[in-house]
């Protein structure tokens, strides 16, 4: 009787590793919830814990992060005797910090199952201490610029002495510079660069080139993103030593290379400036199940700021709105992010391109890109925040009827192809988009803030918008103004230079009396009232005995002087200007002390002038 075959193990099963990973590797991973590798894990990691250098291309949400933390983790733990103290055995770096706070939640929960790091990463007394440090565990250590002084990391490491650091470019070099931190040959056993093309696109290229300046040559280096481009090519001519590369893509239904998930759906909807918020509002409310997290995605800081408070009037009641951006406070951005990533009920996230890449955000199912970004590489990024993992997702981008409909071509060249969204009941009519733009506005004119915060959101829009890499398509001169007044709900255009030789109507048809037109803060209100008043008292500006007499000598060789006196007046008029803006920004405490110091200041010049004045009247006896 022949011998019964052996069956044939799953390429892909975590025990079918070859070097194989520890067991409790194995049990951590799959309570974690990741049965079998993914094909980027399945093709890395081998290679990775096997003394290879890799530059790693994979498509957004395939499992990059697990791909890199297993073979790091491994390797530490399989030295032959824990590192001196304060001695660096691995270094992860990141473009952003959320997501370097990613990536180190991720290493937690892994080492969670793993009891000396475990234990490591406790509050411990000094005899405990001693105790495991003669046990190999690992124990990182997260930098992140702005929440924390380069002092205070330097003083963490001291007191922990990480062997695993996980930091953004900046705070990662200032910790390396300190004499107090090694990463010598003996030790130092492996980089990891993750979203590495965003990172070199960010302009941390000097930055790195330093990092890598104090690690040893003799390491291993792992290079990781969905789209590696030329500068990371770079990198890799510096840094690594004969690397493999790995691409993980994924074929469509015509056999081509995709560069997206399976599970994820990419589609266009050609919508007028007016009619982009009402569909938005259309897609959220007929989509079902109704999406547990969206991301909606703007092209700058100012414009999240503007559109949270607009968006807060318009979404249907069962959505709460987030905004993040990167000119956020360091405490902000984190404290959003985490409540969006935590939260249980439906939820938007109203950002920039600042979570467009490597943030593996649960149950994103709807992305929608209100403006398309100025780098086409950040478009399949944005998109790839839904559909990770296997889960189904729909990233939908809008697009003006026009020359940006070359848009869809330009993407398919790029091997990004997407459709135009079938769903009939996602129609705008122009009285529903009359009716939105009626209710921004009526939330624009009930606080004189959202004035302010509108005037600057649009211009950054159109400098964001002049800026485009594909300035075929996207061009300012074909805008019109008109409709993306109304569409942003704005009750006036701004003063910019795109604007000087348009003769259409600035005020957008609304009436309004700017003199009156308040805040609803009522501290900021009286500070406006009051620079309004003193505007209106000023005296007219008149030349000084200076001014005049520079004016006689120019005259004497030049007959110009009404220009330079133009330019004095119009001079003035700007510093009154500033000033009444500064004044107008003031708190009421702040006006009583700028009041008080007035009136030193005019004291001091009365006894200025009573001292000039005064006669002679000879030496004391």
């Amino acid at each position: 009787m022949a011998p019964t075959a052996e069956p044939k193990k799953d390429p892909r099963a975590w025990d079918a590793l070859t070097p194989p990973l520890a067991e409790w590797i194995i049990d951590a991973i799959a309570a974690m919830g990741f049965p079998r590798m993914t094909p980027v894990q399945a093709s890395t990691i081998p290679l990775f814990m096997g003394n290879k250098d890799v530059v790693v291309e994979a498509v957004t949400g395939s499992g990059k992060t697990l791909a890199y933390l297993l073979p790091v983790v491994q390797k530490l733990l399989r030295l032959e005797e824990p590192l001196k103290k304060h001695h660096v055995g691995a270094i992860i770096v990141s473009p952003t910090r959320e997501l370097a706070t990613q990536i180190h939640s991720v290493l937690t929960s892994l080492l969670a199952f793993h009891q000396p790091s475990a234990e490591a990463a406790k509050p411990l007394d000094e005899d405990e201490k001693r105790k495991l440090s003669s046990t190999l565990s690992v124990v990182p250590q997260l930098l992140l610029g702005g929440t924390t002084t380069p002092a205070q990391d330097l003083s963490r490491f001291l007191k922990n002495s990480p062997n695993l650091l996980i930091s953004t470019p900046g705070r990662l070099l200032e910790l390396l510079s300190s004499p107090h931190v090694h990463c010598p040959q003996s030790s130092f056993e492996v980089l990891v660069l993750d979203e590495a093309d965003r990172l070199l696109d960010l302009g941390f290229k000097d930055d790195l080139q330093k990092i890598i300046g104090y690690l040893p040559k003799q390491r291993r280096t792992g290079l990781f993103s969905a789209s590696v481009s030329e500068a990371v090519g770079e990198i890799v001519r510096v840094g690594l030593r004969n690397p493999v590369k790995i691409a993980v893509k994924v074929k469509s239904a015509n056999g081509d290379d995709k560069r997206t998930p399976a599970s994820l759906q990419m589609s266009y909807l050609l919508t007028p400036p007016t009619h982009k918020f009402p569909a938005l509002l259309a897609l959220l409310s007929q989509l079902q199940p109704t999406p547990q997290k969206a991301i909606i995605y703007l092209s700058t800081c100012a414009a999240v700021d503007y559109f949270q408070h607009i968006l807060g009037a318009l979404l249907p009641s069962q959505f709460s709105l987030i905004p993040l951006h990167g000119k956020h406070p360091p405490n902000v951005r984190q404290k959003n992010f985490a409540k969006y990533i935590k939260t249980v009920t439906p939820t938007i996230l109203l950002t920039t391109d600042v979570a467009a890449r490597g943030l593996d955000i649960p149950q994103v199912d709807l992305v929608v890109q209100i403006d398309p970004p100025s780098d086409p590489k950040v478009f399949l990024h944005r998109c790839g925040r839904a559909g990770r993992a296997g889960r189904r997702g729909l990233a939908v981008i809008f697009l003006q009827p026009g020359r940006e409909e070359d848009y869809i071509p330009f993407l398919a060249v790029r091997k990004t192809p997407i459709s135009l969204l079938q769903s009939p009941e996602i129609t705008v009519t122009e009285s529903a988009a009359a009716a939105t733009t009626k209710k921004m506005r009526k939330e624009v004119l009930a606080d004189r803030a959202l004035y302010d915060k509108g005037q600057r959101a649009f211009v950054s829009w159109v400098k964001a918008y002049s800026k485009h890499q594909a300035s075929s398509i996207f061009r300012v001169t074909d805008l019109d103004w008109t409709e993306l007044g109304n569409a942003w709900g704005l009750v006036r255009l701004p003063k910019m230079p795109e604007l000087k030789t348009w003769e259409g109507d600035k005020t957008l048809g609304v009436v309004l009396d700017l003199s009156t037109y308040a805040y609803a803060d009522k501290i900021r209100e009286k500070a406006r009232l009051v620079a309004q008043e003193e505007a209106k008292n000023a005296e007219p500006w008149q030349p000084s005995e200076e001014q005049l007499r520079r004016r006689k000598e120019r005259e004497a060789w030049s007959q110009k002087h009404e220009k330079q006196d133009e330019k004095e007046v119009k001079r003035e008029k700007k510093k009154r200007k500033r000033e009444a803006e500064r004044v107008k920004g003031l708190s009421e405490e702040e006006l009583k002390k700028e009041a008080e110091l007035q009136d030193l200041i005019e004291e001091v010049k009365r006894r200025r002038v009573e001292a000039e004045n005064e006669e002679f009247k000879g030496f004391d006896d």
